[in-house]
């Protein structure tokens, strides 16, 4: 074996030779072995046997060993790390070049690392340009909870526009809870290395609980593919977003086969257990009245909770030949919430009780705002304290299920009926749907009767 030569200006430094071959050879400051995962000795085959080629690769791989224990010697944060990387894979996007680093450049071939080489050998290139296309700005250390950390705040804020903070931060929770799902079960893996076996351990992990060997399934196929799906966004968004737009995915084609259900018929509730249990005066008395007043709403105009809820006072219209409401998203960047589905977006004539109703909160239901969740909690417990559900099958969606029965038996129309539920239709839509007038002489026909007591 060749001998290794140390001296910086010796043109043949870290060289040596076996078998013809020529070797990278050099040792890990003796203060950095910690923080350096290689060990004692860096040793990389040149696959050449040309000393010309050798020297070459040798500054390669030399640049990119001074770069990282520079970082590491001088404790630079990762964040500064991390900018410092993202700035040399634009450099090398400028010239043309993918950015790898120094270690995969090696394996490109002699003739891609000659281009790199040659395309850099002006004196009047830049060196952070030199240092980009020759693969010498090591990845920095990132750990997904680092990653993830830029998700939120540099990746997915353009996604949140719209969101109220209720919905911004359920949206948010969902991929926190997958990440710290892997990191529970895998360990807080640094991107870079974050491999098929790491993903495969979460797979498995998860396959125990929607088919394992013995007993029971605990978990269905679903929350598995969400926590995977969740996971392979991040992954792929967040090397986009520092450049590497062809890295591999270790999430890719990882998921469990969803068996098709059976449609469960969604329970209504019968007209006449509304109006004798439910709206039967004293029954409601005791529940906080925006709590009360929204269960009428809903029981009377089967709009969803939540779109009850997140009313404001521009959306309920009462001085109109047809008092109405409009079911929109908020558009106020101080006050923004986003509604779902093009189909949900609809105005509604309000009559009788839903009209005695907004009548009395015009202003909607600052209690409930971007809390639709408290609402059905409150709402489920009060009526399962009171017997006020004919069965443990049936819960506060049953009303609005109901308004639709009341169409059905009124011979409504299914467009119309789709279109005051603010479903999607599957055949293209045509017009407005009906004007308000129409719209307000059906709402009439399926009205419940009341007594104002209850308001």
């Amino acid at each position: 074996m060749g001998r290794i030569r140390k001296n910086d200006v010796d043109r043949d430094r870290y060289l040596t030779q076996r078998e013809g071959k020529f070797y990278y050879k050099r040792r890990v400051p003796t203060d950095l072995r910690d923080l350096d995962a290689r060990g004692e000795h860096v040793r990389i085959s040149l696959k050449t046997t040309d000393l010309a080629q050798a020297r070459a690769m040798r500054d390669v791989y030399e640049n990119a060993d001074n770069e990282l224990w520079s970082t590491l010697s001088e404790g630079q944060d990762r964040d500064s790390a991390r900018k410092r990387y993202k700035a040399a894979v634009q450099r090398a996007h400028a010239l043309g070049f993918v950015y790898r680093p120094s270690h995969e450049i090696a394996t490109e071939g002699l003739e891609t690392i000659l281009q790199r080489i040659e395309a850099v050998m002006s004196p009047a290139t830049p060196m952070p340009v030199v240092k980009a296309v020759v693969g010498a700005v090591p990845r920095p250390v990132v750990l997904l909870s680092d990653a993830f950390d830029t998700y939120k705040n540099e990746i997915a804020p353009h996604q949140l526009v719209g969101k109220s903070a209720g919905q911004r931060k359920r949206w948010m929770n969902v991929r926190s809870e997958s990440v710290d799902n892997f990191i529970e079960v895998v360990g807080d893996v640094s991107m870079d290395a974050l491999s098929r076996d790491d993903t495969r351990k979460f797979y498995d992990h998860w396959m125990s609980k929607i088919a394992p060997k013995e007993g029971a399934a605990t978990h269905g196929a679903s929350i598995g593919n969400r926590r995977i799906g969740n996971l392979r966004v991040i992954y792929r968004e967040y090397f986009e977003h520092i450049g590497e737009h062809d890295r591999r995915n270790p999430f890719d084609k990882m998921s469990y086969r969803e068996k098709a259900k059976r449609q469960r018929k969604r329970l209504s509730l019968p007209l006449e257990w509304i109006t004798g249990t439910i709206l039967k005066p004293g029954n409601l008395a005791q529940m906080n009245d925006e709590a009360r007043a929204i269960v009428l709403a809903v029981a009377d105009i089967g709009a969803r909770p939540s779109e009850i809820c997140n009313l404001s006072a521009e959306m309920i219209v009462l001085d109109h030949e047809v008092p109405h409401l409009k079911i929109w998203p908020r558009d106020d960047p101080e006050d923004p919430r986003e509604i779902k589905t093009e189909s949900s977006m609809r105005e509604i004539p309000i009559t009788g009780l839903a009209l005695a109703v907004f009548s009395k909160y015009k202003a909607g239901f600052p209690r409930y705002k971007d809390k639709e969740s408290s609402l059905s909690a409150a709402v489920l417990k009060y009526f399962r304290k009171n017997n006020l559900l004919p069965s443990a099958k049936h819960h506060i969606y049953s009303l609005r299920h109901s308004f639709e029965d009341r169409m059905k038996e009124a011979g409504v129309d299914f467009e119309m009926r789709q279109i005051l539920m603010g479903h999607s239709m599957a055949r293209p839509e045509y017009g407005v749907g009906g004007s308000l007038k129409l719209r307000q002489e059906i709402m009439k026909k399926v009205a419940l009767p009341f007594d104002r007591e209850i308001v």
